[in-house]
This record gives structure tokens, sequence and C-alpha cells, in this order.
């Protein structure tokens, strides 16, 4: 038997094991059911929005927040591409990316007083977030 019957061997088995688990998941039903719980009335959700927005003094400077929003991920998503579609890049970041998160648990998560000194730095940030400080 050659290598290239033995292959073709191969492509067929897979094959056939592919054809056997696409017709075992194709009689499998989903039905979806609706509970009190989980329902959603769709009006109650626009009346609130409707609410919501009304409530809003200046509505012109949200919509510029969200508009500046959505360009700046779409400007990012055009980025990312960039430095992706560049040969050895993307590897180089991901080395950095897992050397910092070396350094990261090294430095605050692998040591007991290293972690209450991060939780620390966690809540003073939070409390400048909040105003409370």
């Amino acid at each position: 038997m050659s290598i290239l019957s033995f292959g073709l061997i191969l492509i067929l088995n897979e094959y056939a094991a592919f054809q056997t688990e696409s017709r075992r998941f194709s009689s499998v039903q989903i039905r979806a059911s609706s509970s009190e719980e989980t329902s959603l009335d769709a009006n109650e959700l626009f009346e609130d929005l409707k609410e919501k927005w009304d409530a809003v003094e200046n509505k012109s400077t949200v919509l510029l927040y969200g508009g500046g929003a959505i360009v700046a991920v779409w400007l990012s998503s055009i980025v990312v591409g960039a430095v992706n579609s560049i040969p050895l890049l993307p590897k180089i970041l991901e080395l950095v990316g897992l050397g910092y998160t070396g350094w990261f648990v090294y430095r605050y998560l692998l040591f007991k007083q290293s972690r209450k000194e991060l939780a620390t730095d966690i809540e003073a940030i939070k409390k400048k977030i909040a105003g409370t400080e």
C-alpha cells in the first residue's frame, strides 16, 4: 500500500467520522421556553429607555461621546488589523504580553504581602474614582 493510498484512506475515515457526528447532532432539538421570571416585556424596556433619555439634560454631549466611542472602536480595529499583518510583530507582542503577565504574577500575586499591597492599591483607586477620598 502506497503512502498516497494510505493518506486517502485516512481522509475518507475522517470524513465518515465527521458525517456520523453531524448526523448525531442533527437529531438534537432545541426548544425555547418562556418562564415568568425571565420574560422581558419589550414595551417596558423601551419605556424605561425613553424615560432615561428624557432625563438626560445634555443630549448632544451624549451623542457626541457615543459617536466618538464608535469611531474609536472602529479605528482601533483598523490599527489591530494593520499590526497583525506585520509578519513578526504579533509574535513579539505576544511574548511581551507573556513576560508582563509573568512579572505581574511574581510581583503582585505570588506572595501574601504583595497581594495585600495590590488590594490596598485597588481600593485607593476605587475611592479616587468614586470621589470619596
